[in-house]
């Protein structure tokens, strides 16, 4: 719950919480959101109110690595709130000419992969591939400290599939971090009642229907960040680490 100065503290650090002998981390959110702003305006002024809400709890942002849309609302806010340094977007070679916007500063297309502006969107790093850029912000965040997680902005194909895969990881325990959806304006509520119908259809236990947890606005996203308790029915698996 907010504390007194507007901050957030963590309630529950169940298989997150650091060793006794390890310096204190700054938690880390990972958010998936789309490339493009939305038709509505709530869409981009949720990207920015979820930014002061970070900067204002000391929360490090690893996102796609966009410069457009709420992707890069979202990283442009907390840069100019928190500096370069805890913004890092990870983005496929593939994706410089799709994702970022270079038209701004009047670099051509073909030239796009040598221009990163850190000083308004964040350190980046650019990768070889959709594999390595997921696997690199979910250690990110798995390795950041308590209080982090996985969220979900507005999106499209891409937001929905990476939502759904650290949802299943969750599951299955590779990881045991919260997977908040920001649902705005109602975006996401057809998902929120494919998880009911599910579960009333036989294909997800009950007891595994609040992996995936809703926030109406961006201080509810960092409360339930910190109020999370991962479901009951998660998998006892164990995986080998890299």
């Amino acid at each position: 719950m907010p504390t007194q100065n507007g901050h957030s503290e963590p309630k529950h650090a169940e298989n997150i919480a650091p060793s006794a002998d390890s310096p204190q981390k700054r938690p880390t959110v990972c958010v998936f959101c789309g490339a493009h702003p939305g038709s509505s305006p709530a869409h981009v002024e949720a990207a920015r109110a979820l930014a002061k809400t970070l900067h204002a709890n000391g929360i490090n942002l690893v996102y796609g690595g966009g410069t457009v849309g709420i992707m890069g609302e979202l990283a442009k806010a907390l840069v100019a709130l928190s500096g370069p340094e805890p913004v890092h977007g990870i983005i496929p070679q593939a994706l410089m000419k799709f994702e970022r916007n270079y038209q701004e500063d009047g670099t051509d297309k073909d030239d796009a992969q040598n221009v990163i502006d850190e000083k308004t969107f964040g350190r980046t790093t650019v990768v070889k591939d959709m594999h390595t850029r997921k696997q690199m912000m979910a250690r990110e965040v798995i390795d950041g400290g308590v209080g982090g997680g996985f969220v979900a902005l507005s999106g499209g194909y891409g937001t929905l599939e990476e939502l759904m895969e650290v949802v299943t990881w969750n599951q299955l325990g590779i990881h045991a971090r919260p997977v908040v959806v920001f649902n705005v304006e109602g975006y996401w509520d057809g998902l929120l009642q494919w998880v009911g119908k599910a579960v009333d259809s036989g294909f997800i236990a009950k007891n595994n229907a609040g992996i995936m947890v809703e926030a109406k606005s961006a201080g509810q996203v960092v409360e339930r960040l910190n109020d999370y308790q991962n479901a009951e029915g998660r998998f006892k698996l164990t995986w080998e680490s890299e």
